[in-house]
């Protein structure tokens, strides 16, 4: 099956491949770097992170910018009220952004973007729009005039033709349907940040940033632009009226935005107790990796509701196919094929695949796993499973690991790598041979401490992390 994804441009499934050659121009839109990501902010970074391997696995090769938004209204305020300097607050947050992404096993992109290190650029195109007519100035600052883009509203699909008079807004966020001609560049209020430039001092407002770093990066028609839903209306549909006044050409061809997440059934929310960033996650003793398989377990355009139930559940679900993995590279099966092992793991990869292919369709490539991992299981308890057909199921369980990422435990901080755990087997081995067994079950203990769990088989000594 070709690769499709649902547009929210036309609204339509359409078939993608890139617009010229192989390779695909994809800009997302990354964090503002005022505080910790949460869970919801990284149910969207996974599904980018699902993307990009599923482009990769139908043979496109990738030129991927991401922003990083260092200024905006919360960005000035919180740095104002800790009193540092601007780039000191948000190294902070960004660098634990990186090694939040790090732990989830995200890709980085081929390119990261600081705004603040592209404010020349946003001048000049202020500039230029400012030139086509596109904008006014007032009180210091810029405004981009939205009745200037007769096509505004084309992203979010809604009909402005009767709101657009011209009324103003300062803050970068808003309301949806509130169509208000927006900040270009904001004139700064009394002890915050600025940039003294052609235009006047001040800083940019937060749509100018990502069509300019796209477009410097990317070129003036992008293949997929992708973001939360959230930033259909205003980010995105401000981005398209900049961008395309600025090129007069189609800014994205595909625009890719992923649902929301909700906590126990409700919006996420300090107040209500159920806000939660990676680390907290991480610091209750939740795997990385549980909740990476979690949030990429609901299909992009379905809201996901995030349980605690749930990532136990994505604990057991990577629990059995570890052992499904470690089974596969221990147990001494008889030796030969069967075919019909052979043709299940074929069935297995082709529709797993096509599931990906159809719209990240992450729900069914699930259930495709699954289903082949209980009849691999049930061949095996029945004697027909054969070691000619351990290849191939370990190659599936590759395939799904290229996507999903999950099968490999991560290691806490001190803890012991794999040669480490192999060390102490050898010693464990060596100490029951020598019949010392005080000192076998003392390291078997010791092991346990650290989360390593032994089994003892006929084949040998088998371990696992907890």
């Amino acid at each position: 099956m070709a690769l499709r994804f649902y547009n929210t441009l036309s609204q339509q499934v359409e078939e993608f491949t890139p617009a010229s050659h192989n390779t695909v121009r994809m800009y997302t839109c990354g964090p503002t770097v005022y505080d910790f990501a949460h869970i919801g902010n990284f149910r969207t970074f996974t599904f980018v992170d699902l993307l990009r391997k599923c482009l990769r696995a139908n043979g496109f090769q990738l030129n991927h910018v991401m922003n990083i938004t260092d200024v905006d209204d919360k960005i000035i305020r919180n740095a104002v009220a800790a009193h540092q300097p601007l780039a000191e607050y948000t190294k902070i947050y960004t660098d634990a952004f990186l090694e939040d992404c790090a732990a989830l096993r995200l890709e980085r992109p081929e390119r990261l973007a600081p705004a603040t290190e592209h404010i020349p650029e946003m001048v000049t195109a202020i500039e230029q729009l400012g030139v086509g007519q596109h904008t006014y100035a007032t009180e210091g600052s810029v405004y981009f005039k939205i009745a200037s883009f007769p096509s505004y509203g084309k992203l979010s699909h809604n009909d402005f033709s009767g709101n657009l008079a011209g009324a103003r807004v300062d803050v970068d966020e808003y309301e949806k349907a509130d169509a208000r001609d927006f900040a270009l560049w904001k004139t700064p209020k009394e002890g915050e940040p600025f940039w003294d430039t052609a235009i006047g001092p001040g800083r940019p407002g937060w749509h100018i940033e990502c069509s300019v770093m796209a477009i410097k990066y990317l070129g003036e028609t992008l293949d997929i632009h992708a973001g939360g839903v959230d930033l259909i209306f205003p980010h995105h549909e401000n981005e398209i009226a900049q961008s395309e006044s600025l090129t007069g050409k189609l800014f994205s061809r595909f625009w890719l935005h992923a649902e929301f997440l909700m906590v126990e059934g409700q919006k996420m929310s300090k107040s209500l107790g159920n806000y939660y960033t990676l680390r907290d996650l991480v610091a209750k003793g939740h795997a990385p990796e549980a909740i990476r398989y979690l949030l990429a377990s609901v299909p992009y355009r379905k809201s996901l509701n995030f349980t605690m139930d749930g990532l136990k559940s994505a604990a057991i679900a990577i629990e059995r196919l570890r052992n499904f993995k470690l089974r596969l590279e221990t147990d001494r099966f008889a030796e030969g094929l069967n075919e019909q092992a052979t043709a299940r793991a074929a069935q297995a990869s082709a529709a797993f695949t096509e599931s990906l292919n159809d719209d990240l369709n992450t729900a069914e490539a699930l259930a495709a796993v699954f289903e082949f991992v209980r009849d691999a299981n049930s061949a095996m308890d029945a004697g027909e499973f054969r070691a000619g057909n351990a290849p191939a199921a370990l190659a599936f369980l590759g395939l799904f690991d290229s996507i999903f990422d999950a099968l490999r435990p991560s290691v806490k901080s001190g803890g012991l790598s794999d040669a480490d755990i192999e060390a102490c087997v050898a010693e464990r081995t060596a100490a029951k041979k020598a019949r010392d067994f005080a000192l076998s079950d003392r390291i078997r203990d010791q092991l346990l401490e650290q989360g390593i769990i032994l089994e003892d088989t006929k084949s040998g000594v088998r371990w696992k992390r907890k």
